[in-house]
Formats: C-alpha cells, sequence, structure tokens
C-alpha cells in the first residue's frame, strides 16, 4: 500500500476482523459507472453488496449495516476516503488497522474481487470466538453474548452494542453524541437521553457490578474495570 497521502486516484479495502461467511462488502464510489461495476463484479462473485455514492451516506450505511468490508475511492466528495478510514478505525466495526490494500485507478475487476477475497480470508478468526474482557465483564463479539462474573446478561441489541462499545473502550471517556453516532447510527434521530435510559438499563442488568459503567461529568460515560 502506498503512503496515506498518495496523490493519485485509487480504491482502498479494509476488512473487519472476524469476518465470516456470507459476507457483506460494502462500496463508496462517486462515479456510478464504477459503483456499478464493482458491485456487479462482487455479487457475481458471490457476496453481497451495499452502495453508496458520498462519504456522508457511506458512514451512515457503515454504521447500520456494519460490513464485513470496505472499499472505497480515496478521492470522494465532501468526506473523503482517508476520513472515513480514520472514522472506522477502532470502532465496533472493527477496522483496526486502517487501509489494508490499495489500487490506482483504472484498476481490473478482477483484481479488486481477488484482493478483497483475499483479504477476507485472512481476517476470518483461526481460533475461539472473539471477546472483549474487563474485570469480571466477559462480551462475546462473535456469539452475541455478554456475562458478568459467570452470569449471563440478559441484553437487548442494542444494549449488547453499547456495551460492547464501552468494552473496546475501557477508560475512554466517551460522549453521548459520539455513542449515539456510533451505536445507534449517523442515520438515527432522537435525543441524547436514549444514551442514558440505556446506561441506566445496563447498570440495572450488572448489579453489583453497576459501578464498571461510570459517569463522566460533563461528557459522557466509561467503562471501568475494578481493581483485582
Amino acid at each position: 500500500m502506498p503512503p496515506m497521502d498518495a496523490p493519485e486516484p485509487g480504491m482502498i479495502t479494509c476488512t473487519r476482523e472476524g469476518a465470516l461467511v456470507s459476507e457483506l462488502v460494502m462500496v463508496i464510489e462517486d462515479e456510478k459507472e464504477i459503483r456499478d461495476l464493482v458491485r456487479y463484479n462482487l455479487e457475481k462473485a458471490g457476496y453481497r453488496v451495499a452502495a453508496a455514492a458520498d462519504g456522508e451516506e457511506g458512514l451512515k450505511q457503515l454504521f447500520a449495516s456494519r460490513p464485513d468490508a470496505l472499499v472505497l475511492d480515496l478521492m470522494l466528495p465532501g468526506i473523503n476516503g482517508l476520513e472515513i478510514v480514520r472514522e472506522v478505525r477502532g470502532e465496533p466495526l472493527g477496522f483496526e488497522q486502517g487501509a489494508d490494500d490499495y489500487l490506482t485507478k483504472p484498476f481490473s475487476p478482477r483484481e479488486l474481487v481477488a484482493r478483497v477475497k483475499a483479504l477476507l480470508r485472512r481476517s476470518k478468526p483461526t481460533g475461539s470466538a472473539r471477546s472483549l474482557e474487563a474485570g469480571p465483564l466477559r462480551v462475546d463479539l462473535e456469539a452475541h453474548v455478554a456475562t458478568c462474573a459467570g452470569e449471563r446478561l440478559d441484553l437487548t441489541p442494542r444494549e449488547f452494542d453499547l456495551l460492547a462499545f464501552l468494552a473496546r473502550h475501557p477508560g475512554r471517556a466517551l460522549t453521548r453524541d459520539e455513542l449515539l453516532r456510533k451505536v445507534w447510527g449517523y442515520d438515527y434521530v432522537g435525543e441524547t437521553r436514549t444514551v442514558d435510559v440505556h446506561v441506566r438499563r445496563l447498570r440495572a442488568k450488572l448489579g453489583e457490578h453497576h459501578e464498571m459503567i461510570e459517569t463522566v461529568l460533563g461528557a459522557g460515560y466509561k467503562l471501568i474495570a475494578p481493581a483485582a
């Protein structure tokens, strides 16, 4: 991959760690002809494909659909490809390593599909299910199960996503606005009070370990692991 400030137009590819079967590939490309060409070839190769024509819409779909791989144009109008990579890096989508590959335009659709296949194959887990741990809390991202002190937590899908996001960033103060964007999605329309309601429910379900979710005055919330 060339330096991240490479001037020539091209396509960036990223894969989500732990991607499994029936992979969903997100394509963000402003040129309709190229977007349709990439989509056609990926679908022909057996992938499910979601597509967007600009960075803003692409981010909305990214956090809503959580694809296994991302193919995007470097020089998008508005929010460009590098900004999108920086936005999703380290978030619950799991694109933690930034851009995995790069193709300059014009490129071969066959080569693009081959690289997506290789990256997805490389990203598949080889051992046990991935999980996040903080003190007595364990969040199994693949089984979609969370336990605390060995007891399974009865969580709604949104509660699980919120807890997983907090567990992915232990000790980091997360604002309500950030939680709404990254957990509920960029297209969510609602008040930040929604976050408070879900945090209150999570604390109730954590029982004696409710203090693991700490309120940060003037900011939001953070997950802390109690000392052993």
